[in-house]
């Protein structure tokens, strides 16, 4: 059957059965009349960005139609989005003119990323794309590089990216600009952040859960947020969830969110109409900060939202071949799609781009109107393209001395609880520069000594409200994610602690902002920012209370994918390693940092010093577990994770007692990008230094806490791969003993042991005339405590005990 069949531009909502006394939930305002040169800016600079995001998609030549158009005035190739344009050039032009008034520091965080020439056009007008690539001068030639140059190799992209001044949010994938936005303002007190919403985006997860941010939002200590959200009533090819809404509907919505909702769709007058909503806007955001700001903060307060109604594609191409294009889908991308070998086309493509009348917008030299200069800021530092807040206000943190928090060698430590120490002491030190976003699982996670001297931000809770707190959590990890995007971007440091397994819900996001971070490496102009980091416990190896849907370490694969300048992942085997890995993440910068940890009390192997060395190292021999402190070795065993480095360190244990003429050389790698094949990774081993820690020719086993295929990745392109052998998480699980998820995926002592049993064969004739009996007694010993643990519901008394090597000491 055919799609949809739009019969009128811009339907409207069918109404709904809610009373018609809820519209009084909407805010009403007197419009005070805007002065004529006033409004005469405000359209003429829309007409000037709209011409020119237009032609962007557009022309290949002839930039200020000088002449009639011509097929070779066109892009071989129409790319772009025009459909939302016309609604970011508005709020774009009413945000000048607010921040010029006000003289108000303003970020523009834009939903609709795929606009990009609606942005990358007023950036032009008001100078800040010159400031930054002076190729765009606001000259005739500056114009025609801008213009021709777009969606092609040698220009700017469709979408927003870290390449856009101003931009802070990646404007790609979509649901993540409200809590970017959100974030961006925490601990920012005289920052406003427009964020605006398209209505398709509004139909996302992310998007549904973020409007609950204004709750996290302390007005004594943190800017605000003035969400605009855009109904043009339709995606790619259908009407939006919001389009089909009326008013009423609307209303109750986003006053059950917490906010004040006020419409703007006076289509007549949509000047004054959203110069009146934005000044109401402001003015409700000092009325809550000024009462927060005097000791008498607001509970609950509502803040402003504003909900604009425009048609998409509005001033474009009402009809194209006799099809409805503004006010309905066929707006959304390329409204004349054959206007490169169609003259119809190209005639009103000419005719479109001449109703805006350039020529009474730009002068000779290719300047822009007096007028269209009156509602850009003079001071360039509030021009939204120049706010230093999103490309040069990084703030260094005072982080105390790691080892003063450090464990005793010997005995048993939660790396996480040690490292909620730490944190602790860094939030005393850096009051307003640092802050946990966390799903809901501080405390689960052993984390909680970070509230010591700190609380929680949840503002609506009376028991957190206006207490400045440094944690906030909320059970959406995409918000979570883009609270951290926003905080870092704008010049702080996050930390994102979590279950292991549910990591992976912000797995694209995560991949997003990387992409945003590489292209802002890229610019000559965006100085380093912090890392954003990911503390991942509750891993699969330790599920107390959960089962199978909670044992998932996938999120490991996805910081590997990431270009090698970004990823980095540790496995810290324990506190002491932990500590010393979290003090150098929080002082990086511009990586993805991932630090993979147990939270429950293991072995602390190493003393703070010898910890530091081992993390400098990467990996390294831990010879007290090993034969002759690893000479000479028949098999290599390496432990990668905190558990799974226990298993090995037992398994040596066994074996000097079963299997005497056994050498063995146990190796921890706490920096996975070392195993990359040399010059892959800046971390990546030599080849000389691979072979000098793993030997050249011996056999090596890895007990790995991932999924295999990552270790296979990385070790592609090594020597000798033959040797290796790999044993790692396997998919295997349910809510069992910490010992039975070891036997269940292959990577127990037992497994070890095995393992070693038969890498030293090859080579050891001693070995190899036992392996029989000794395998053997292996496999009895390993079935004997998986029949105790299914017998009991426990794993053995003694099998977390720290291994003891035959010379009466423990691991010293």
């Amino acid at each position: 059957m055919p799609g949809e069949v739009i019969d009128r531009p811009n339907p409207q909502p069918l109404p709904s059965h809610i009373e018609d006394h809820v519209l009084s939930l909407a805010v009403k305002l007197e419009r005070a009349k805007l002065d004529s040169s006033t409004a005469k800016g405000l359209q003429e600079f829309r007409r000037a960005a709209n011409y020119i995001a237009a032609a962007m998609i557009f022309l290949h030549d002839n930039v200020l139609l000088e002449r009639d158009l011509t097929f070779d005035d066109i892009k071989p190739r129409l790319l772009g989005h025009w459909g939302t344009c016309p609604g970011l050039t508005l709020v774009y032009s009413h945000l000048n003119l607010l921040a010029t008034t006000h003289d108000q520091d303003i970020i523009y965080v834009v939903g609709p990323g795929h606009g990009a020439p609606a942005i990358l056009a007023c950036l032009w007008l008001e100078g800040s794309l010159e400031r930054f690539y002076p190729q765009y001068s606001r000259t005739k030639q500056g114009l025609h590089n801008l213009i021709t140059r777009f969606s092609t190799p040698t220009g700017f992209p469709s979408h927003i990216n870290a390449e856009t001044p101003g931009a802070i949010h990646e404007g790609g994938e979509l649901g993540y600009a409200l809590s970017v936005a959100y974030g961006a303002v925490m601990d920012r007190p005289d920052l406003v952040v427009a964020c605006i919403v398209g209505d398709g985006e509004s139909e996302t997860g992310p998007t549904a859960a973020a409007w609950h941010a204004a709750k996290y939002i302390d007005p004594k200590e943190s800017g605000a947020v003035i969400p605009i959200v855009h109904v043009n009533g339709f995606k790619i090819s259908e009407r939006t969830i919001y389009g089909c809404m009326d008013d009423k509907e609307m209303a109750t919505l986003f006053t059950g969110y917490g906010y004040q909702p006020r419409f703007v769709e006076d289509l007549d007058d949509i000047d004054g109409d959203l110069g009146a909503s934005m000044e109401w806007a402001l003015s409700e955001i000092h009325r809550i900060q000024k009462a927060a700001r005097s000791g008498r903060p607001i509970m609950k307060p509502r803040w402003p939202v504003l909900i604009l109604r425009t048609p998409k594609g509005w001033s474009g191409p009402k009809r194209v071949h006799g099809e409805i294009v503004e006010g309905s889908f066929h707006a959304h991308q390329v409204p004349l799609m054959a206007a490169k070998k169609d003259e119809e086309e190209l005639k009103q493509l000419q005719e479109w781009l001449l109703s805006y009348k350039p020529s009474e917008l730009f002068t000779k030299d290719g300047d822009v109107a007096e007028d269209i200069l009156k509602i850009i800021p003079i001071d360039d530092s509030k021009k939204l393209g120049q706010q230093i807040d999103t490309y040069g206000s990084h703030e260094v943190l005072k982080l105390p001395d790691w080892k003063t928090f450090g464990a005793e060698k010997g005995e048993q430590a939660s790396c996480m609880k040690v490292c909620g120490e730490l944190l602790d002491q860094t939030f005393v030190d850096n009051p307003h520069s640092i802050r946990v976003f966390s799903p809901d699982e501080l405390v689960s996670n052993k984390l909680d000594a970070v509230l010591k001297h700190t609380g929680r931000n949840f503002q609506w809770d009376e028991f957190s409200n206006a207490r400045g707190g440094r944690v906030i959590e909320i059970l959406s990890e995409h918000t979570c994610q883009g609270f951290m995007q926003g905080y870092t971007l704008t010049g702080r440091t996050a930390l994102f602690p979590s279950y292991e397994s549910f990591l992976g819900i912000i797995h694209t996001m995560m991949v997003q902002y990387s992409k945003f971070n590489k292209m802002a490496r890229e610019t000559t102009w965006r100085k380093d920012i912090s890392s954003i980091n990911y503390i991942e416990t509750s891993t699969w190896t330790r599920q107390e209370h959960n089962g199978f849907s909670h044992q998932n370490p996938s999120f490991i694969g996805a910081v590997l994918n990431l270009k090698p300048t970004a990823a980095r992942v540790y496995l810290p085997p324990d506190a002491n390693t932990f500590l010393s890995t979290l003090a150098h993440c929080l002082r990086s910068r511009n990586y993805v940092n991932l630090m993979v940890g147990s939270k429950q009390p293991q072995p602390v192997f190493l003393s703070p010093e010898e910890a530091e060395s081992h993390c400098r190292a990467g990996a390294s021999v831990w010879k007290f577990a090993s034969t002759d402190g690893g000479l000479n070795p028949d098999v290599v065993l390496v432990g990668i994770g905190a558990e799974l480095t226990f298993e090995v360190i037992e398994a040596a244990a066994m074996l000097r007692k079963k299997a005497p003429n056994l050498r063995v050389r146990v190796i921890n790698v706490t920096d996975l990008m070392v195993l990359g094949l040399e010059g892959s990774h800046p971390h990546a081993l030599s080849h000389d230094d691979f072979d000098a820690l793993f030997t050249p020719d011996k056999p090596i086993h890895f007990n790995y806490h991932g999924y295999a295929y990552e270790l296979k990745g990385l070790l592609f392109g090594r020597p000798n791969l033959h040797r290796i052998t790999i044993e790692a998480y396997d998919e295997e699980g349910s809510t069992t003993t910490p010992l039975d998820m070891m036997l269940r995926n292959r990577v127990s002592r037992w497994h070890v042991v095995d393992a070693a049993l038969k890498g030293a064969a090859v080579g050891n004739e001693k070995v190899r005339v036992d392996m029989h009996e000794l395998r053997s007694n292996n496999s009895h010993e390993l079935k004997k405590a998986r029949d105790y643990i299914m017998a009991t519901g426990k794993d053995p008394d003694d099998a977390y005990d720290t291994p003891d090597f035959g010379n009466g000491k423990e691991c010293t």
